[in-house]
């Protein structure tokens, strides 16, 4: 048995107190393991240490033989300094509030003082540390400098240069974290400050962190600019709907409205990262044209009516139409609204015809990898990414598609050196630090997998590396050094739904599921909105599920628009989705609204989908409700009610109820809770889902029980190659 490898320790003194720390952790570090802070500005835990800006000056001397303590002549910086055996740090005396006042004087001589207006004060570290630390008045009286204010760096980040005390930490995220290094600090002294190469808009994927990370309000948000101060917002913990990872956030919130999104720290997801889509993606909560009342068509308008009268005549429609009924479902409803709405209409309205994906290729549940192959859709969560030794990258551009996973498998390359290889036909975000990129012509995909699993020993997979060179576009020097680089170690094939959208991508996708069981690796075939993956877990799908003993299988998204043209499909019910404009055929889409006899809408907008709806209803946002979703990497993630929801506006999960408790009277679910009760007594793995074990970080849902390779069925996939 392999010995268990132990962290070395060294004994160090903080102000009088011996602890023992890991030998080489930086002192800024070890301070906090006795409940002590050092004031910062340029340090920042998951960034490299600088030393730029002095503020966390501590006096230090070392345990001489003899017992006496010998100092150090100066200060030290403690986000530089390692930790090391009989260490003798001082963080709070006479010495060091006299230097750290010195550095804070040094700081405010040009800085404007404008406080007042500026967008961080209440939270601004400056502020803070000095009222600590700085001094009660200023001995400069020259003319500070004068620099342009407000000046936009994006649509997004507005910097004022007068504010910025130089610490370094913008520029070094986007070289460090987010790794497009488009902020740089131009020229020297007084005249230094952070901008963009040639003074272009900065355009990073994750540029809303800067913003979190300014220590002053040098970057400050666009969008938030003079619309609240700190103490004016209630904030509460909350969860993006907008982007698949689960990222945590914090939602603040003022008089009833939203705000802004910041960062939460979630170290089993996105640490405390966010991409732009999610920090600058919530606006839709203040739009102006929310449905508060449902609402009927009355000739070429619409008449408002109550919600009995509007569930019940839904109910008669869709228990006459039994199956010539149909409901399209959006991407960010909660795990307890798919589970209502696909137990209603397979065991009250006796329909399959059930869908929530708005793309014109969707794979059916039998073809799926984990019903074709036996193999796990998703094997290794989100922050085990960053330790693997390799990761392949097929087919998908990770940092839009799957933001989180892309800083994790930038970090592992970053600072854990791990080899990255990317597959794609276009340049992606991850081609600027792969090992090696293999760019395959567009529809060879299935080919370049069956080769790569050829050359990894994959039985039946015969293709050599110089004819899947000559079927791909790819040289067979970079497909060999690929395959050098996936032939050992902790190894993950990442991939998402978006490979699937043609032919060839659906059997590369069946072939890297089979490379990765036979070969020992990790697999992560991912979703792409916010709870899709909570959709197909629920059965919200026409061949799948947790309550299909009943009926048999439906049509899919493009099957149901088909038939609501040709009339097969007589009522249809569109909860959450904006069809014209989230479908790729919009004509298609146009034709089946015209032509469907009955159509309800439950959306949280009057969108112009809804323009052609016999009835409207009013729903609930996600932040206007309690409910659980299922991230891309299958953690189940609750978000607890936030904001009123306007009007008469509900909860999808209760529209649903009523409209079973209507047509089948009885006892209902009374709360999203018990829904997740009844969940996890048909679906065992979301046990731990339930909202009373719930924990913090979310659940992670266990590999379903009975998967194992299917040889056979991969042996015939690569023979059709």
């Amino acid at each position: 048995m392999a010995s268990v490898v132990q962290e070395q320790t060294v004994k160090i003194t903080i102000n009088g107190i011996e602890i023992d720390v890991p030998k080489n952790e930086l002192i800024v570090e070890s301070v906090k393991r006795l409940g002590l802070e050092v004031p910062i500005f340029c340090y920042h835990p998951r960034m490299k240490p600088v030393g730029m800006c002095r503020m966390c000056l501590v006096e230090v001397g070392f345990k001489q033989p003899d017992g006496s303590v010998r100092m150090m002549p100066k200060p030290q910086a403690a986000c530089t300094l390692p930790a090391s055996d009989g260490m003798v740090i001082t963080t709070d005396s006479e010495q060091i509030h006299k230097d750290r006042k010195g550095v804070l004087e040094f700081l405010l001589i040009n800085h404007p003082l404008d406080c007042p207006i500026c967008d961080r004060g209440g939270e601004c570290p400056l502020q803070n540390n000095t009222l600590a630390y700085g001094p009660s008045t200023s001995r400069f009286v020259e003319i500070k400098r004068h620099l342009p204010k407000a000046y936009p760096l994006s649509k997004y980040v507005t910097l004022d240069l007068e504010r910025c005390i130089q610490c370094g930490r913008c520029v070094r995220f986007t070289e460090e974290i987010s790794g497009d290094s488009q902020l740089a600090f131009r020229f020297r002294g007084a005249a230094m400050q952070p901008s963009t190469y040639q003074l272009t808009d900065f355009e990073s994927k994750f540029s809303g962190n800067v913003i979190e990370i300014c220590p002053v309000g040098a970057l400050t948000s666009s969008r938030y600019r003079f619309r609240a101060r700190p103490w004016d917002l209630e904030t509460k913990p909350g969860i993006c709907t907008v982007t698949p990872c689960g990222t945590n956030v914090w939602f603040d919130y003022r008089a009833g409205k939203f705000v802004r999104i910041n960062g939460r720290t979630n170290e089993e997801v996105n640490e405390e990262w966010t991409a732009d889509r999610c920090k600058f993606g919530h606006d839709f909560y203040n739009a102006e044209d929310r449905l508060t009342a449902p609402n009927k068509r009355n000739g070429d308008g619409f008449v408002r009516v109550g919600w009995g009268d509007a569930l019940g005549e839904v109910v008669k429609t869709f228990e006459a139409a039994g199956t010539k009924g149909a409901v399209l479902l959006g991407a960010n409803l909660s795990n307890e609204a798919y589970f209502a709405t696909q137990k209603l209409f397979r065991n009250v309205f006796n329909s399959p015809n059930i869908d929530a994906r708005m793309t014109e290729n969707a794979v059916s549940s039998a073809d799926s990898v984990e019903a074709k192959l036996g193999v796990a859709a998703v094997s290794t969560p989100i922050a085990a990414l960053e330790s693997q030794d390799a990761v392949l990258i097929f087919g998908t551009s990770l940092a839009d598609e799957q933001p989180m996973s892309f800083l994790r498998v930038r970090k592992g390359w970053y600072q854990n050196g791990m080899k990255v290889v990317v597959a794609h036909h276009s340049p992606t975000d991850a081609d600027s630090f792969a090992h090696v990129v293999l760019n395959y012509e567009p529809g060879t995909e299935a080919k370049l997998a069956a080769g790569l699993a050829a050359a990894l020993g994959v039985s039946g997979a015969k293709a050599s590396l110089s004819d899947t060179a000559k079927a791909t576009g790819v040289s067979e020097s970079a497909l060999a050094q690929a395959v050098e680089v996936l032939k050992s170690g902790s190894r993950t094939i990442l991939t998402t739904h978006s490979l699937d959208e043609s032919e060839s991508g659906r059997t590369a996708t069946h072939v890297l599921a089979g490379l990765a069981a036979s070969a020992g690796i990790g697999f992560n075939h991912m979703a792409l909105h916010a709870n899709s993956q909570g959709a197909i877990e629920m059965g919200a799908l026409p061949d799948s599920g947790v309550n299909t003993a009943s009926v048999a299988s439906g049509k899919n998204t493009k099957q149901i628009l088909e038939a609501c043209v040709s009339g097969e499909i007589t009522a249809l019910w569109l909860v959450g989705c904006d069809v014209l404009n989230g479908y790729p055929d919009r004509a298609l889409v146009e034709k089946a609204l015209e032509n469907v006899e009955t159509l309800v809408v439950a959306d949280y907008r009057a969108t112009e989908t809804a323009s052609y709806a016999s009835l409207i209803l009013p729903m609930a946002l996600p932040a206007e409700q309690d409910g659980t979703y299922t991230s891309s990497e299958r953690r189940v993630q609750r978000m607890k009610q936030i904001l009123p929801a306007p009007g008469e506006a509900k909860p999808v999960w209760r529209i649903m109820t009523e409209a079973y408790l209507r047509a089948k009277p009885g006892v209902p679910s009374f709360n999203p809770a018990e829904i997740m009760n009844e969940i996890a007594a048909e679906h065992g793995g979301f046990a731990g889902a339930k909202y009373d074990v719930l924990p913090e970080s979310g659940h992670l849902l266990p590999t379903r029980p009975g998967l194992a390779l299917k040889s056979d069925v991969l042996t015939g996939v690569l023979g059709s190659l």
